[in-house]
């Protein structure tokens, strides 16, 4: 998801008196746009990391997982039964721990923003201060930052808004966010961890079933990085490389302790 911000910079053309004594100047107005500066920028990084998280993990997990059993067994079935064993607790896992990670970063805003709305009224001149040393760092002097002190003294909430902002660089969070990435990072999961598994549902061959899921996953680990680096503005062939050989280490170091055991 991208948001565009639209800046326009119309040309004046200035005064006119006509040329007659006596007329009094006019000032023309704007004729037409020269200049269109478009910004673009990621609005969705909140959602794309919870795909990201779940997506990655449901890839890779049941992959070596497989891959591990593959190298002891060569039943096809208990491969996929331990896949889907795998990757039903696996999103309930990952969902729940979004789930939590999302509520505690509310918490943690709740709890800051009461304790910088008690120092704004029991420390006012210490807060004031931290103002003026926030933007001291712009190059803003002391004398400048009286008006805005004044002002944000007039809205209490404004003031706690800004020092939770500036000062702890926190953001209020969204109130819908614990769900939504629970499900997301859950539904991910899944999605990602079918791609392994299917060969081996649909192939009888343990040690077929294992090239073959090897193959697609990988290819699917590189398209996911490839696509991931889009959204996240990385390098997009570094980020499909990156994601690819993550998979594949994991897949192989499974392989083989699953050898080495049997």
């Amino acid at each position: 998801m991208r948001c565009a911000r639209s800046c326009v910079n119309w040309p004046w053309t200035g005064w006119s008196a006509e040329g007659r004594p006596g007329t009094a100047a006019r000032f023309v107005g704007p004729r037409s746009p020269t200049l269109q500066h478009i910004e673009q920028h990621f609005s969705g990084s909140d959602t794309v990391r919870d795909v990201v998280i779940g997506m990655a993990d449901g890839l890779t997990v049941p992959f070596a997982l497989a891959a591990g059993i593959s190298g002891a067994l060569t039943s096809t079935h208990i491969v996929v039964t331990a896949g889907i064993a795998e990757i039903a607790a696996g999103s309930i896992a990952m969902g729940l721990g979004g789930y939590l990670a999302a509520r505690s970063d509310a918490e943690h805003y709740q709890s800051e923003r009461r304790r910088e709305e008690q120092e704004i009224r029991d420390k006012t001149e210490v807060e004031k201060q931290e103002i003026v040393d926030i933007f001291k760092q712009y190059g803003v002097t002391a004398e400048e930052c009286a008006p805005i002190l004044t002002a944000l003294q007039r809205k209490p909430e404004a003031w706690r808004d800004f020092m939770m902002r500036f000062e702890l660089g926190l953001e209020e969070p969204d109130p819908k966010r614990a769900v939504r990435s629970a499900l997301t990072i859950g539904a991910s999961y899944i999605v990602g961890g079918l791609v392994p598994l299917a060969p081996y549902v649909l192939m009888r061959d343990s040690g077929r079933a294992l090239v073959v899921s090897a193959a697609v996953t990988l290819l699917a680990l590189a398209v996911f990085g490839f696509v991931k680096g889009h959204f996240t503005g990385v390098s997009k062939n570094k980020s499909a490389l990156q994601t690819a050989l993550v998979g594949s280490l994991a897949a192989a170091v499974a392989y083989a302790v699953a050898k080495f055991i049997a």
